[in-house]
């Protein structure tokens, strides 16, 4: 006789995880300051041995905390009602997504002006009135090559305007599939057994890369980024199916020492490929079928890696709840919101010191994690602000301390 556990009520793991890769983008976007890629402010000293490493994170990094915040809205979505899990997630990621634009984002811009500026002497583009001319679109910035900067932007917040429109089109998905939950775990559990986990997700990732990436490439931009709201709402719905599933934790917990071999290693024949192939203009370019390749080891990379961490998550992290977590859960969403505009703002005056680049890139890492612990610690205790901050509107320590007619 078999008997039935009883479904999964919280996973531990998955929130670890989460912190886990909120905590990696603050590294991320330090590295995106030293490497040679476009980003909005550089060294003057690019280093290039930094993109390997960069590269080990970039297939699945996004993919899995889309995957994990469907996962969340599983769990959520199971104890409310559609309204409400509407009402909570507006309430959640919109207020953060405007203020961040037009209050957290504009330094970025603006350092991003000033660097070019800088970078191209007798340009007639000027920081003058930089705010008013940065929430009216009319700062009319716009490069030698003919490429403007569209503001206001949400530049790395782009992430929770897109989480934000997957939400709500769950939201309308459960209004005529209530069981939308279920439905898609019994498919994913159907299809991701045996040699299916490994292979049906990597072709569909592949074909994805190859086709909707080689057509449009990412944006960011929410209204001409097929490739990007196709794996990244996929992963937010597999997130959602999987979330309660216990046949699907034991077949990740139980592959995920095959799954992280093959992605160290596709790993490595992608940085390879990179670095021999697009690492900048003027290099051989792969025929198409080295360059059809490169698209399939880019999606076992990631998807791999995906399975190796949730694997290792639910080895290792499920009964790992407690205060610390606790506290971090809740704030790696004023993290996100701060980390970066932290990093170009240091990052840039920090350039200015001359200081050897390893003792540079330590003290932006620690500075920027202290600034985003400080920024948690104080916004967390003014209620009229932490909503800004995608906190709720009361501490729960305040509302502990109220009378009992009021708590």
């Amino acid at each position: 006789m078999t008997t039935t556990s009883p479904p999964l009520d919280r996973r531990y793991d998955l929130d670890w995880i989460r912190v886990g890769a909120f905590f990696l983008l603050i590294l991320y976007h330090t590295g995106m300051f030293y490497v040679p890629w476009d980003w909005h402010v550089k060294t003057p000293h690019p280093v290039e041995a930094l993109e390997p490493f960069m590269l080990m994170t970039n297939p699945w990094r996004l993919t899995l905390l889309f995957l994990v915040s469907g996962a969340a809205t599983r769990f959520m979505a199971d104890k409310v009602s559609v309204a409400k899990l509407t009402t909570a997630r507006i309430a959640r990621l919109l207020p953060p997504l405007i203020f961040a634009m037009l209050v957290i984002v504009p330094p970025q811009s603006y350092y991003q002006i000033v660097e070019y500026i800088a970078a191209h002497p007798g340009t007639p583009l000027t920081v003058d009135n930089f705010w008013i001319r940065y929430v009216t679109a009319s700062g009319h910035w716009c490069g030698t090559d003919g490429n403007c900067l569209i503001t206001p932007t949400w530049n790395h917040m782009w992430f929770v305007a897109y989480l934000f429109v997957y939400t709500m089109v769950l939201a309308a998905m459960l209004l005529v599939w209530k069981k939308a939950g279920e439905h898609i775990q019994k498919g994913a559990e159907w299809l991701l057994k045996g040699v299916g986990l490994f292979v049906w997700p990597v072709l569909f990732l592949g074909m994805l890369r190859a086709t909707l990436y080689a057509k449009f490439g990412e944006t960011h931009a929410l209204v001409d980024d097929p490739y990007v709201h196709a794996v990244s709402f996929s992963a937010f719905l597999l997130g959602f199916g999987m979330a309660k599933s216990e046949v699907l934790r034991d077949r990740l917990t139980s592959m995920r020492l095959p799954a992280l071999v093959a992605a160290v290693a596709a790993w490595a024949i992608w940085s390879w490929m990179v670095w021999t192939y697009w690492r900048h203009d003027g290099l051989p370019q792969p025929s198409p079928l080295v360059g059809l390749a490169g698209r399939f080891v880019f999606a076992i990379q990631g998807w791999y890696a995906i399975v190796a961490i949730l694997g290792f998550g639910a080895k290792h992290l499920a009964s790992k709840g407690g205060p610390a977590l606790r506290y971090l859960t809740l704030g790696v969403f004023p993290f996100y919101l701060v980390h970066q505009t932290l990093i170009v703002v240091m990052a840039h005056h920090l350039a200015k010191l001359g200081l050897p680049q390893g003792v540079e890139g330590a003290i932006l890492v620690v500075a920027t994690f202290a600034g985003c612990f400080a920024t948690y610690e104080i916004v967390r205790r003014i209620p009229g602000v932490r909503i800004l901050f995608g906190l709720k509107g009361q501490p729960a320590e305040a509302v502990a301390k109220r009378p009992p007619a009021f708590a």
